[in-house]
Protein backbone atom coordinates (compact mmCIF):
# COMPACT_ATOMS: atom_id res chain seq x y z
CA UNK A 1 0.00 0.00 0.00
CA UNK A 2 1.44 3.38 -0.91
CA UNK A 3 2.10 5.73 1.99
CA UNK A 4 3.12 9.38 1.98
CA UNK A 5 5.03 10.93 4.85
CA UNK A 6 4.87 14.72 4.52
CA UNK A 7 6.91 15.88 7.51
CA UNK A 8 5.03 13.61 9.90
CA UNK A 9 1.66 13.81 8.17
CA UNK A 10 1.08 10.20 7.18
CA UNK A 11 -1.38 9.50 4.38
CA UNK A 12 -2.22 6.11 2.88
CA UNK A 13 -4.14 5.09 -0.25
CA UNK A 14 -2.95 6.03 -3.72
CA UNK A 15 -5.92 8.18 -4.70
CA UNK A 16 -5.88 10.11 -1.42
CA UNK A 17 -2.18 10.77 -2.00
CA UNK A 18 -2.84 11.91 -5.57
CA UNK A 19 -5.53 14.33 -4.39
CA UNK A 20 -3.32 15.66 -1.59
CA UNK A 21 -0.37 16.27 -3.89
CA UNK A 22 -2.51 17.71 -6.71
CA UNK A 23 -4.39 20.28 -4.66
CA UNK A 24 -3.65 23.73 -6.03
CA UNK A 25 -2.13 22.37 -9.25
CA UNK A 26 -3.43 21.99 -12.79
CA UNK A 27 -3.94 18.27 -12.12
CA UNK A 28 -6.96 18.88 -9.87
CA UNK A 29 -9.38 21.47 -11.22
CA UNK A 30 -10.86 23.95 -8.79
CA UNK A 31 -14.14 24.36 -10.68
CA UNK A 32 -16.71 22.40 -8.68
CA UNK A 33 -18.16 20.21 -11.44
CA UNK A 34 -14.84 19.30 -13.03
CA UNK A 35 -13.42 18.63 -9.55
CA UNK A 36 -16.33 16.25 -8.91
CA UNK A 37 -15.80 14.50 -12.26
CA UNK A 38 -12.16 13.88 -11.39
CA UNK A 39 -13.27 12.13 -8.23
CA UNK A 40 -15.99 10.25 -10.10
CA UNK A 41 -13.31 8.70 -12.32
CA UNK A 42 -11.05 8.03 -9.35
CA UNK A 43 -13.87 6.17 -7.60
CA UNK A 44 -14.48 4.29 -10.87
CA UNK A 45 -10.80 3.31 -10.84
CA UNK A 46 -11.10 1.95 -7.30
CA UNK A 47 -14.41 0.12 -7.65
CA UNK A 48 -14.84 -0.77 -11.33
CA UNK A 49 -11.29 -1.07 -12.65
CA UNK A 50 -8.78 -2.02 -9.96
CA UNK A 51 -10.74 -4.97 -8.47
CA UNK A 52 -10.74 -6.74 -11.82
CA UNK A 53 -7.69 -5.65 -13.79
CA UNK A 54 -5.14 -5.08 -11.02
CA UNK A 55 -6.13 -8.15 -9.04
CA UNK A 56 -6.00 -10.31 -12.18
CA UNK A 57 -2.48 -9.03 -12.80
CA UNK A 58 -1.53 -9.87 -9.21
CA UNK A 59 -2.97 -13.37 -9.49
CA UNK A 60 -1.17 -14.10 -12.77
CA UNK A 61 2.17 -12.75 -11.58
CA UNK A 62 2.24 -13.87 -7.95
CA UNK A 63 0.04 -16.93 -7.50
CA UNK A 64 0.68 -20.47 -8.69
CA UNK A 65 -1.36 -21.86 -11.54
CA UNK A 66 -4.04 -23.74 -9.62
CA UNK A 67 -7.75 -24.38 -10.11
CA UNK A 68 -8.39 -21.78 -7.40
CA UNK A 69 -6.42 -19.14 -9.32
CA UNK A 70 -8.27 -20.02 -12.53
CA UNK A 71 -11.60 -19.63 -10.73
CA UNK A 72 -10.55 -16.29 -9.21
CA UNK A 73 -9.48 -15.03 -12.65
CA UNK A 74 -12.72 -16.19 -14.26
CA UNK A 75 -14.74 -14.21 -11.72
CA UNK A 76 -12.85 -11.03 -12.68
CA UNK A 77 -13.00 -11.30 -16.49
CA UNK A 78 -16.32 -9.64 -17.27
CA UNK A 79 -15.79 -6.85 -14.74
CA UNK A 80 -12.43 -6.00 -16.30
CA UNK A 81 -13.79 -6.02 -19.84
CA UNK A 82 -16.75 -3.91 -18.72
CA UNK A 83 -14.43 -1.31 -17.15
CA UNK A 84 -12.35 -1.12 -20.33
CA UNK A 85 -15.49 -0.69 -22.45
CA UNK A 86 -16.62 2.22 -20.25
CA UNK A 87 -13.21 3.84 -20.63
CA UNK A 88 -13.13 3.27 -24.39
CA UNK A 89 -16.59 4.81 -24.76
CA UNK A 90 -15.63 7.88 -22.78
CA UNK A 91 -12.34 8.33 -24.60
CA UNK A 92 -14.17 8.23 -27.93
CA UNK A 93 -15.50 11.68 -26.95
CA UNK A 94 -12.58 13.15 -25.01
CA UNK A 95 -8.78 13.08 -25.06
CA UNK A 96 -8.61 12.78 -21.28
CA UNK A 97 -11.09 11.79 -18.59
CA UNK A 98 -11.96 15.29 -17.40
CA UNK A 99 -11.07 17.88 -20.02
CA UNK A 100 -7.36 18.33 -19.48
CA UNK A 101 -4.93 15.75 -18.12
CA UNK A 102 -5.65 15.29 -14.41
CA UNK A 103 -5.15 12.95 -11.50
CA UNK A 104 -8.09 10.95 -12.87
CA UNK A 105 -5.87 10.04 -15.83
CA UNK A 106 -2.92 9.32 -13.56
CA UNK A 107 -5.02 6.99 -11.39
CA UNK A 108 -6.46 5.12 -14.37
CA UNK A 109 -3.13 4.91 -16.18
CA UNK A 110 -1.50 2.89 -13.40
CA UNK A 111 -3.15 -0.47 -14.08
CA UNK A 112 -4.46 0.20 -17.58
CA UNK A 113 -1.00 0.43 -19.13
CA UNK A 114 -0.15 -3.01 -17.74
CA UNK A 115 -3.60 -4.55 -18.23
CA UNK A 116 -2.13 -7.15 -20.60
CA UNK A 117 -0.22 -8.55 -17.61
CA UNK A 118 -3.62 -9.34 -16.10
CA UNK A 119 -4.91 -10.98 -19.26
CA UNK A 120 -6.68 -7.90 -20.62
CA UNK A 121 -5.28 -7.13 -24.04
CA UNK A 122 -5.97 -3.64 -25.35
CA UNK A 123 -5.99 -4.77 -28.99
CA UNK A 124 -9.71 -3.99 -29.31
CA UNK A 125 -9.45 -0.65 -27.50
CA UNK A 126 -7.84 1.89 -29.85
CA UNK A 127 -9.08 4.92 -27.87
CA UNK A 128 -7.50 3.62 -24.69
CA UNK A 129 -4.23 2.89 -26.50
CA UNK A 130 -4.18 6.44 -27.93
CA UNK A 131 -4.95 7.88 -24.47
CA UNK A 132 -2.07 5.89 -22.97
CA UNK A 133 0.26 7.47 -25.54
CA UNK A 134 -1.09 10.96 -24.72
CA UNK A 135 -0.48 10.28 -21.03
CA UNK A 136 3.08 9.13 -21.74
CA UNK A 137 3.65 12.34 -23.73
CA UNK A 138 2.86 14.55 -20.73
CA UNK A 139 5.71 16.76 -19.49
CA UNK A 140 7.54 15.06 -16.65
CA UNK A 141 6.31 11.54 -17.45
CA UNK A 142 8.83 8.97 -16.24
CA UNK A 143 8.18 5.35 -17.17
CA UNK A 144 8.57 2.75 -14.45
CA UNK A 145 11.17 0.08 -15.04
Amino acid sequence: MPVLDDNGFILAESNAILAYLARGTRFLPEEKRRWALVFQWMFFEQYSHEPYIATSRFLLQHRPDTPERAAALAIRREGGWAALRVMEGHLAKSDFFVGDYSIADIALFAYTHVSHEGGFSLDDFPKIRAWLERAKAQPGFIPMR
